[in-house]
């Protein structure tokens, strides 16, 4: 029985076999059998869960992926956590990690704070901690009322590198636009390489409009009282693209968090192939590929994607054979471990920087 011998039992919240290949890989690593427990969608769309098992004064964690589906997964979750805290169970403990919403961190406009939102939804069906990794901002961990350990997939990105990329020495690290530029020196100064940045191209999304600077919107009203009259703010002018460092004869990484939306990559690397860039690799934590990622990849300047499996992308890599998959069930396994026996986290963070 999976609580005999350890004093805990893992779950997977998922209702999709392609979604419990992390969770089955996390329980070999254990040593330990996958809680019993069913999750599956309705005829009219609503998820149900059903325990098989007592869970009565025991720890639990639940590990949940998400998929495109991101709203199921996330009511998966809740539903799974709040069985769980009814059934008696004494902590519970959620594995997320890609931590959804996460984007959707600042206020933008007259939009809302989901990520807050999601935090106390969280807190409300009963989950007392939470591990994940690479958060797309680390204070969201403010966000939270519980503990939340945000691990790192950047060691295990930086061996891709030194063990599967052929003459590493002679690369160089990418950001490709500003805002990356301490993650890309971070991994820059731990492979001793050298650091080039993308300038130019277009950040609207997470850095013109997304911290609530032009929110409201100003709007001059003539017709009433003025009042205090605020000098207006002249607008901001990209520049044209340019790459900060020279690039030329190296094998190009750009690294980031998460590659979604990949148009802002494949400008990255035509930009950088025209540059003097002889082979280009993308290296993100989250692959979340949407869209038509796969085919915008194998038609570009792109030579390999490397992603962990954070988030479930055999779909993906069956379109396009340039994308690898690095497996972190380790550190998420021994963070388990540790958490259940009480032991410092300290080790899974050795030097780690605030930077990565």
């Amino acid at each position: 029985m999976n609580v005999a011998k350890t004093g805990y039992r893992v779950f997977s919240a998922n209702s999709s076999a392609a979604c419990t290949e992390l969770a089955k890989k996390i329980t070999e690593r254990l040593g330990v059998e996958l809680g019993k427990s069913v999750v599956f969608q309705e005829s009219n769309r609503e998820t149900r869960v059903d325990v098989k098992e007592s869970v009565r004064g025991q720890t639990i964690f639940i590990i949940q992926t998400i998929p495109r589906d991101v709203n199921t997964a996330i009511m998966e979750l809740l539903i799974m956590a709040y069985a769980l805290k009814t059934s008696c169970a004494k902590n519970i403990i959620g594995v997320i990690p890609y931590f959804p919403y996460s984007k959707q961190c600042k206020m933008r406009k007259r939009g809302s704070i989901v990520c807050k939102l999601l935090a106390s939804m969280l807190a409300k069906a009963g989950l007392t901690h939470i591990i994940t990794m690479d958060l797309h901002q680390k204070e969201i961990q403010g966000f939270f009322s519980f503990p939340v350990d945000n691990l790192r997939a950047s060691p295990f990105l930086i061996q891709y590198i030194q063990e599967e990329i052929p003459d590493y020495r002679n690369a160089i690290i990418v950001a490709k636009s500003p805002a990356a530029a301490k993650r890309a020196q971070s991994y820059a100064e731990r492979l001793r390489l050298g650091l080039a940045v993308i300038h130019g191209e277009a950040q609207c999304a997470e850095s013109d409009m997304a911290d609530g600077r032009h929110s409201p919107p100003c709007v001059r009203n003539t017709t009433g009282h003025t009042g205090l009259e605020l000098p207006l703010m002249m607008a901001k002018e990209k520049p044209p693209i340019t790459v900060v460092g020279d690039v030329g004869g190296r094998i190009a990484i750009i690294v980031d968090d998460i590659i979604d939306d990949v148009g802002d990559f494949v400008a990255a690397a035509e930009i950088l192939k025209e540059r003097g860039a002889y082979k280009i690799y993308i290296m993100a934590t989250h692959g979340l590929l949407s869209a038509d990622a796969p085919r915008l990849i194998e038609e570009s300047a792109i030579d390999v994607v490397v992603v962990t499996n954070t988030v479930p992308h055999e779909v993906q890599k069956l379109q396009c054979p340039k994308i690898k998959t690095v497996d972190v069930s380790m550190i998420l396994a021994e963070a388990i471990r540790r958490i259940h026996n009480g032991e410092s986290m300290a080790y899974l963070f050795r030097n780690i920087t605030v930077d990565d």
